[in-house]
């Protein structure tokens, strides 16, 4: 080998060497402004990667909330596959976001994203995996999650899961108070049989004793450091049924014998997560658990006039709420659900309120602290079916890919990911 060719090998590998460089700096930035051509599926390519025990950064109120990751042609085939948008930045354009992102002038920060949660949905195994908008959410996403119930709660399985999400439950052991309305339904009849089967199988003679255990073994699950992410009427009955437990609310289709018809004077509010101070409804053939709930005032709004906005945190001293609110409009159209929002006045004073109507102050999603963990409450059963019905048929995400109201949902999902010294500031 003479000195020429000696020469030409050592350049080449110079240039190699400076190709590597450059790609070792290239980023894989997924906008989530308004031009992102699938925001959903851009959770489930962030979880997966997150899944594979690699790490991402979240900027909160850049482009919409977007997600920076090292580049990979395996990740930049997924996002092609998935339909999600995606540009390719080199070190110095990186270098400018970061910059612009952490501008003390800005609203803007930078989440490390690093360990993903462990999904779990509390769901009756009779329920339609359609019929919660958390799990069409988790399936068009990709996002893989378990299914539990009862028996699995009381058995002590929640330890297994960092993030569980109540179905559309009612926790006090009315059947969802549709007895007026469904209870010669064939779903109706096998609900209930089905709830009365599992109280008896562990050992209890109501279904209402039951489900506040359930209920009492969650919290226990949120105090040693658990996400819960509910919605609908898993929101309310939740906290109604810690109230109720030292009275009995339960007419006799409910439970085989009559209410305490001063159970309104007997709430104790102490043990509850969100709400106090509100009063139970009594009558059991009316749709509706108590005052907390604003369904009615939404239905006499009106569909064209229910949107609720988006409070706006400040993401380098809030980052808890901000990640929850990311977005890319702070306007979200309303949906109603058996519970589709809280009256103000009944929320506890250390609730965040993340979204309310503000010319009414009706409050649709709220977030807070409990021990070592966190609950958020978002009400309304599904973002993108105004009032869905008993039977109505699925939500087609495909056809709502870029839906806000889905992609708060999924920011709790991610959410749990966040470095946790980062939190704490």
């Amino acid at each position: 080998m003479n000195k020429y060719t000696s020469k030409l090998i050592l350049f080449i590998c110079f240039i190699l060497s400076l190709s590597n460089v450059s790609s070792a700096q290239v980023k894989l930035l997924i906008p989530m402004e308004l031009s992102q051509t699938d925001h959903l599926k851009a959770y489930g390519i962030a979880y997966r990667h997150l899944l594979n025990g690699r790490e991402l950064d979240w900027l909160l109120n850049y482009r919409g909330g977007a997600f920076m990751f090292g580049y990979s042609s395996e990740l930049e085939d997924e996002c092609k596959q998935k339909g999600v948008s995606y540009e390719l930045i080199d070190g110095t354009q990186t270098a400018q976001v970061y910059a612009d992102v952490k501008d003390e002038n800005s609203n803007t920060d930078v989440i490390r994203l690093e360990k993903v949660a462990k999904i779990a949905v509390y769901v009756p195994p009779n329920a339609l995996p359609w019929d919660d908008a958390v799990t069409l959410a988790l399936e068009y996403a990709e996002i893989p999650y378990e299914k539990l119930w009862d028996e699995e709660v009381l058995e002590g399985k929640l330890k297994g899961y960092d993030w569980l999400h109540l179905h559309h439950e009612d926790f006090t052991g009315q059947y969802g108070k549709f007895y007026t309305a469904f209870r010669y339904s064939d779903w109706y009849i096998a609900q209930q049989k089905l709830s009365e089967e599992m109280a008896l199988k562990l050992g209890y003679n109501k279904v209402s004793h039951l489900k506040l255990d359930v209920v009492k073994q969650i919290q226990n699950y949120v105090s040693n450091g658990g996400f819960l992410f509910t919605m609908c009427s898993g929101t309310d009955t939740y906290d109604i049924a810690l109230a109720v437990q030292n009275t009995d609310i339960c007419d006799v289709m409910y439970d085989g014998d009559p209410l305490d018809p001063l159970a309104n004077d007997k709430l104790d509010y102490d043990e509850c997560l969100v709400f106090e101070n509100f009063k139970i409804e009594m009558n059991p053939y009316v749709y509706e658990f108590s005052d907390i709930d604003i369904t009615g005032d939404l239905v006499i709004m009106g569909e064209s006039l229910d949107y609720f906005n988006l409070v706006d945190f400040s993401a380098k001293f809030d980052p808890v709420p901000t990640m929850l609110n990311q977005c890319h409009t702070a306007l979200i159209k309303g949906f109603l659900g058996q519970t589709s929002g809280f009256r103000k006045e009944f929320l506890k004073k250390n609730i965040t309120i993340l979204a309310l109507n503000e010319e009414t102050d009706f409050v649709r999603y709220v977030h807070g602290n409990y021990g070592r963990g966190t609950y958020t409450f978002y009400s309304g059963h599904d973002p993108e079916d105004y009032q869905h019905l008993v039977g109505d048929p699925p939500t087609d995400l495909s056809r709502f890919k870029n839906s806000p109201g889905y992609r708060l949902i999924l920011n709790n999902v991610l959410f749990p990911a966040a470095k946790k010294k980062k939190l704490k500031t």
